[in-house]
């Protein structure tokens, strides 16, 4: 069967919450959190491709795993695993769709293939749009839904997805509320794992000068930034019930790190865009030892408090 626990469903007053991604990191959190809610407010429909992984989020789950939170198998990237989803809830009733699955992809440009960036889009893109199609039609007709993209601040996802925004403001005439939680480096073991192979990875198609920026100059500094100014999954977690909560009135855009916001604000300081890749690039190239020294301090400085500080979405 493609569906697990299908039993297991929303009582009366729950909301029915579906989120992509749910084997490890923010999707795994994001599920025990709400399925684990003081007050019960929420039925959970965790998802993932492939239900062999699901062992840690069941372990994490507890005795919420067969009341509060079922499984199901769910592959964003194929639009029959989509639909056989849906259908397998009852009345096809979601109340909120929480887009979490993604994968990520690093490199210089000229090194990886067209094949590697399309499977990238075909997740973290094509994924989410088929979800929001599967879900919409219905959400429309019942007047009332709220979607959620966990995306990126400084992700190619902030691009693609101002079609996203434009639509939300139409879907209002529906009661459907859309908003993007956007953190920024997170702690998981996705992306120490990432790193590590990077490391190790040789990059053909690339020169020599490249190779040496790419893993002397950026990934150390990369690895600084996710050091100091990283949250956990539980801090990205911790958004997701009042983004809920807030229904119709929720913002569409929830920074979840108060140490990134000046980061973020550079992309919008000026029109043309080139004020953030300046200062990146000075960070990067002139200031890196100074960085990696001022990252230390602020480290140890602020002992992680601020980190677990999230910026409220109201």
């Amino acid at each position: 069967s493609h569906y697990c626990s299908t039993e297991a469903m929303a009582n009366p007053g729950q909301k029915v919450v579906l989120i992509t991604g749910c084997s490890s990191g923010i999707g795994l959190r994001m599920a025990v959190m709400l399925a684990k809610d003081e007050k019960q407010r929420y039925h959970v429909i965790a998802t993932m491709r492939d239900l062999k992984r699901k062992d840690k989020l069941v372990e994490a789950a507890g005795d919420a795993y067969g009341k509060s939170l079922s499984l199901a198998v769910l592959d964003v990237c194929t639009d029959e695993s989509v639909k056989q989803c849906i259908d397998g809830i009852k009345n096809r009733h979601v109340d909120v769709l929480i887009n979490n699955a993604g994968i990520g992809l690093v490199g210089p440009v000229e090194s990886i293939s067209i094949a590697e960036m399309k499977s990238v889009f075909e997740t973290n893109f094509f994924g989410v749009i088929r979800m929001i199609k599967e879900v919409m039609p219905d959400m429309k007709k019942r007047k009332g839904g709220h979607i959620i993209v966990v995306s990126s601040v400084m992700g190619l996802q902030g691009v693609v997805f101002n079609d996203v925004y434009a639509a939300s403001k139409f879907l209002l005439k529906f009661n459907v509320t859309m908003s993007m939680i956007e953190p920024g480096p997170v702690h998981t073991e996705f992306e120490s794992k990432m790193i590590q192979d990077v490391r190790q990875k040789e990059f053909p198609g690339a020169d020599a000068d490249t190779v040496n920026y790419f893993k002397n100059v950026y990934l150390p500094s990369s690895v600084d930034i996710f050091e100091t100014l990283g949250q956990t999954p539980d801090d990205i977690a911790r958004v997701s019930p009042p983004v809920i909560e807030q229904g119709s009135s929720a913002r569409f855009r929830n920074l979840t790190n108060p140490l990134y916001t000046p980061i973020v604000a550079l992309k919008y300081a000026e029109e043309t865009g080139g004020l953030s890749v300046h200062a990146f690039y000075h960070m990067l190239f002139n200031l890196g030892p100074l960085m990696h020294v001022s990252m230390k301090a602020m480290q140890y400085l602020t002992c992680g408090c601020l980190r677990s500080r999230t910026i409220s979405p109201n």
